[in-house]
């Protein structure tokens, strides 16, 4: 999941389009992209539309996950959703194992739909061990606009502010063998120079992907998540070299020993490419 786009649930005329936007993944948003009053119109739009969809496991394409929201009325979201065309559902501002259980309580029809706590909080941080291993949780993502008015912490324009926060998460999916976290969107979609720079450099700290806002945001950030042909090149020298060896060590050209967790490393960026997986 090198990017996912968050399409408002609902606005039928941008859920018909979404597919087509070039993100790995579509999240269909029924929390913040939706007003107050408009959340039970949202539910009913959104899971009409999925419904129309071929299941996840025989359709090409993008995966689709569904935010839902938190407490009572995530429940009901999460019940109308359960359909086969849905991979996953994104839990807003989780804060407790209890409420995954309740979530995935109601998928019990759908045991299939992997889960992803969204940490939003202080309290969702200092919970994150526990949260990794909650029911059904593949990885979890970081929502940091919420995040900053929680704890008031001001982002800089190198954003280190946001190190302990986003370097704790990476260490939390590693420790429960999670996929790696899904990045903060950007709410200025206008600087994508910005974004590149922001995404790199969670790339950099162990974040597998990043989620986006705007359809403008996707080709940059699968960009930068999409490992370059030398990067490719060397990852399969050395997997290659590994595996020939079969003593459990090996040299690359430069002599340097090749470990299992020197190919654990590779084999990672190997995954990172579509063709690869």
């Amino acid at each position: 999941m090198r990017s996912a786009l968050y399409v408002p649930g609902d606005r039928p005329e941008m859920l018909a389009k979404a597919l087509g936007r070039g993100a790995d993944t579509v999240i269909v948003d029924l929390e913040d992209a939706v007003a107050p009053d408009a959340k039970e119109g949202a539910r009913a739009v959104s899971a009409a539309w999925l419904a129309g969809l071929a299941p996840a496991a025989s359709r090409p394409g993008p995966r689709v996950w569904v935010r839902i929201n938190p407490g009572g009325q995530g429940l009901a979201d999460a019940g109308a959703v359960a359909l086969p065309a849905v991979t996953g559902v994104i839990i807003a501002k989780a804060e407790q194992v209890g409420e995954l259980t309740a979530v995935a309580g109601e998928l019990v029809e759908a045991p299939w739909i992997e889960l992803c706590p969204l940490l939003e909080s202080a309290a969702a941080l200092l919970a994150a061990p526990l949260l990794a291993r909650g029911p059904r949780v593949t990885r979890m993502q970081l929502g940091e606009a919420d995040l900053c008015a929680d704890t008031g912490i001001e982002p800089g324009p190198d954003e280190r502010e946001l190190l302990w926060a986003r370097a704790r998460l990476v260490m939390c999916c590693a420790a429960a063998r999670l996929a790696p976290p899904l990045g903060p969107v950007s709410t200025d979609f206008r600087d994508l120079d910005g974004l590149r720079r922001s995404t790199a450099a969670l790339r950099r700290l162990g974040f597998g992907g990043r989620a986006c806002v705007h359809p403008a945001q996707v080709p940059v950030v699968n960009e930068v998540f999409t490992p370059g042909a030398a990067e490719l090149d060397r990852a399969r020298a050395l997997v290659e070299r590994f595996e020939r060896a079969g003593s459990g060590v090996a040299l690359d050209d430069s002599g340097r020993m090749i470990d299992e967790a020197v190919v654990r490393g590779a084999r990672r960026i190997l995954a990172a490419v579509p063709e690869h997986h």
